[in-house]
């Protein structure tokens, strides 16, 4: 799995979506906390969708040598993560030609679906990589699972991108240990390595 190299200060963006208590304002802490500690201006946004839990959540984060806004304009994105698959699907104009997703495979069902007023798509990750996706896609939820806790999906997540970048992974590690409560550390970080792992397969 080639690493991006960030060696430059051009500003890149990246996404974070997800679903309403999936963690992934914690995961957005975590990159900014590593961003900023490799010396980058970093700038973030969180945007709710209808309800807080339950419904659409996309974090925006931009970094470089001097970032003026945090807003990311469809077809921006060098990175989309996603915590699950409809919202990479739900996202996806918003990747730049070139760009990476790595997602969840697990399926929430947004209310359409539980109502019955819609079914949930299939194939979606297929259909991304038949459009020119470069997807990662990997059950993060088992892997998390496998740690200690099923909420440590978004820490499995960070373990995957971390291999996708050019930093040391002790700034991941500082990152965790500043973001992640103490209480929890453990599990989170036993959740990152095996992302880490999955991702240098």
């Amino acid at each position: 799995m080639s690493a991006i190299k960030v060696n430059d200060m051009q500003t890149k963006s990246i996404m974070i979506v997800g679903v309403g208590g999936q963690g992934t304002l914690l995961a957005s802490r975590i990159i900014g906390t590593v961003l900023l500690s490799e010396g980058y201006d970093v700038k973030m946004s969180e945007v709710h969708g209808m309800s807080q839990r339950g419904g659409s959540v996309v974090t925006y984060i931009r970094y470089g040598e001097k970032v003026a806004s945090p807003v990311i304009e469809q077809g921006q994105a060098d990175m989309i993560i996603s915590f699950e698959e409809l919202e990479a699907a739900r996202w996806l104009s918003y990747l730049k030609k070139g760009g990476r997703i790595v997602t969840n495979t697990q399926q929430i069902e947004p209310m359409p679906v539980i109502t019955g007023n819609a079914a949930y798509p299939g194939n979606i990750i297929e259909r991304m990589r038949s459009l020119g996706a470069d997807v990662i896609a990997l059950d993060a939820l088992s892997l998390a699972v496998s740690a200690g806790t099923a909420r440590a999906v978004n820490v499995v997540l960070m373990g995957v991108v971390s291999e996708l970048f050019d930093f040391d992974e002790k700034v991941w590690q500082d990152a965790l240990d500043q973001c992640v409560p103490a209480k929890v550390l453990e599990v989170n970080k036993k959740a990152f390595e095996l992302g880490r792992d999955y991702s240098v397969k």
